[in-house]
Formats: C-alpha cells, sequence, structure tokens
C-alpha cells in the first residue's frame, strides 16, 4: 500500500520520518539501483556492475550481498557504510511531476511522500521541516539523494551509449569462493575491468573526456577492487574470520 503525496510545510509541517534502514523498508537487497552521479562515493565501498533490464537497456547496480535478499552492509537500523546509495537513502520520499495552474502550464519537479511508509509519522523520528516551515537539514539531505536520482536517470543513457561506443561493457562471470567450499556465480552482468580502459587510444579517451564519461569509467573500474571486501564482510557473518 502506498498514500502518496505532495510534500508542503502546510499539511506536513510536524511531520517526523524515522532514518533507519532495515528488512521492512525494503533495504534487505542484494543489489541497489544505481547511478552515475553516484559513482565517485560508491566505488569507496561497493561493486559497482551492470545489468540489462527486460527492455534489454543498461543499468548500473551496486552489489550489496551474495545471498538472495542479503545486504551485508545492513546493521538494522543502520547501514555501515560511508555511503548509502541513494535510492535507499531517499526514504519514503520520492521526485514527482506536477503541473502549476493552467493547462499549458510547464511540468515540475516536487517532492512527495509516502504517507503509509513505516517510517512516516514516528514520533522520535526527524523533523521534516523547521518551527517557522523551512526545510530542515534532514529534509536538505534527502534533496540531495533526490538530486542525485533525478539527474542520473538524465544522465544514463549517455553514459551508456558512450560506454558502448568505447567497447567498455565487457560480459562476466564472477566467481566467488567463500569458506569451506561455498561458492557463488554472478552471471549475466557487466563490467568495466581497468584493462580495457588501458586499451583505449587517444581518440577514445578524448571523446570519454569531452563526454564527462571518464571519470565515472574509472570509477565503475576501480570499485571491482571491493570485492575482496565483500567477501571478508561474508566470512565474518558466517563466523570464518
Amino acid at each position: 500500500m502506498t498514500n502518496i503525496v505532495l510534500l508542503n510545510n502546510v499539511d506536513h509541517a510536524d511531520l517526523r520520518v524515522a532514518q533507519t534502514y532495515g528488512p521492512e523498508t525494503g533495504d534487505a537487497i542484494n543489489q541497489a539501483r544505481v547511478f552515475p552521479t553516484e559513482f565517485e562515493a560508491l566505488q569507496r565501498d561497493y561493486v559497482i556492475l551492470f545489468r540489462r533490464d527486460a527492455a534489454g537497456a543498461f543499468q548500473s547496480v551496486a552489489l550489496l550481498g551474495l545471498d538472495r535478499d542479503e545486504n551485508l552492509f545492513l546493521q538494522s537500523p543502520q547501514w555501515k557504510a560511508r555511503y548509502v546509495p541513494a535510492v535507499q537513502r531517499r526514504g519514503p520520499f520520492s521526485i514527482g511531476l506536477h503541473s502549476a495552474q493552467g493547462a499549458a502550464a510547464e511540468r515540475q519537479a516536487r517532492v512527495n511522500v509516502d504517507l503509509d511508509d513505516p517510517r512516516v509519522g514516528v514520533a522520535d523520528g526527524e523533523a521534516v521541516f523547521m518551527k517557522h516551515g523551512g526545510s530542515s537539514p534532514y529534509l536538505d539531505a534527502i534533496n540531495v539523494a533526490l538530486s542525485a536520482l533525478y539527474e542520473g536517470v538524465e544522465a544514463e543513457p549517455a553514459m551508456f551509449e558512450a560506454f558502448e561506443q568505447a567497447g567498455l561493457l565487457e560480459p562476466v562471470v564472477i566467481d566467488i569462493h567463500v569458506g569451506e567450499g561455498r561458492r557463488y556465480d554472478l552471471d549475466n552482468v557487466f563490467a568495466i575491468r581497468r584493462d580495457r580502459l588501458d586499451a583505449l587510444d587517444g581518440a577514445a579517451l578524448e571523446r570519454l573526456h569531452r563526454g564527462g564519461w571518464l571519470v565515472p569509467a574509472v570509477h565503475a573500474a576501480s570499485s571491482l577492487g571491493n570485492l575482496d571486501r565483500l567477501i571478508a564482510m561474508k566470512n565474518r557473518k558466517a563466523g570464518r574470520a
């Protein structure tokens, strides 16, 4: 059930929201959708991979765990990482396009809130608005997350077009061995490997740089080094380290 409404400082003047993470709020997942606007922060903690959706379009994902519904960064009610992907960090808030007065009015991006979300209305939660109606620091942080999502969705098609043109998106099978005989095979995924980047000629590198996609490609390639960290987290969870 959802009860999504346009957020405003009149109807929601006293609204409070719990800034928590857990299975009940959809955080027990082994992959999270991420966007190019987040790659710099993501590559410090997560493995960035790419998948095709049902329509064949590429999507970026951060690897959070190995088993189904496993998020190794989730220690309810906290998320133990330096950066939380914006899709999860936004909580019960989303961006909606709303029209101003008049049939020809341009649709504007505004913040919505799901009033049926279990985090909404918690007495000791974070205030959404200040006493005199301005945005609270919490809402300011939510707006940063929503901006990363909104801008990331807009930028993503151009990024993947540039990556494909440069031949950077490589199908990979990631074979992971954990503990004594436990094995995980991640297939149907793509990655950007550093050796593929290193093999690009000057013209290809210049096109990526001019388009603003060289740095995100480097971040995605660098993120693969976090796979060893994820394995270590899995072993600690299983009591093997």
